[in-house]
């Protein structure tokens, strides 16, 4: 079966590319995170995953730490994650970064390390 996801099934705002969703209801293993940062310096904390995750920087700038390696990325790049390893990134500024974040599982599965 195919499936259409609509935007107001993940976006938590009408306007802002933010939002999340789960691929177990769609038989997917892949689950997405739409981030929008707009301050200078917000991201997620530190934490990884027993799986792959792969980030593209769809708008503006941002600094990742992957595992003991700083990456400045910007729009058009994309940046992947080693399962199990250490990462987080912030919005470098200036505006606003927006990513979309590629989960290699059906579920987030998070582990915070700060």
């Amino acid at each position: 079966m195919a499936y259409v996801i609509d935007r107001e099934v993940w976006a938590e705002h009408p306007e802002r590319w933010h939002g999340e969703v789960t691929g177990k209801p769609y038989g997917t293993n892949v689950s997405i995170i739409f981030n929008s940062q707009d301050r200078k310096g917000a991201g997620p904390r530190l934490h990884r995953h027993p799986y792959t995750e792969t980030f593209i920087i769809r708008k503006g700038h941002a600094r990742f730490r992957v595992g003991d390696r700083i990456i400045d990325a910007h729009e058009g790049q994309i940046v992947i994650c080693p399962a199990n390893t250490a990462h987080k990134f912030e919005n470098l500024g200036p505006g606003t970064l927006e990513t979309i974040d590629i989960h290699a599982n059906e579920v987030f599965i998070t582990e915070w390390l700060e």
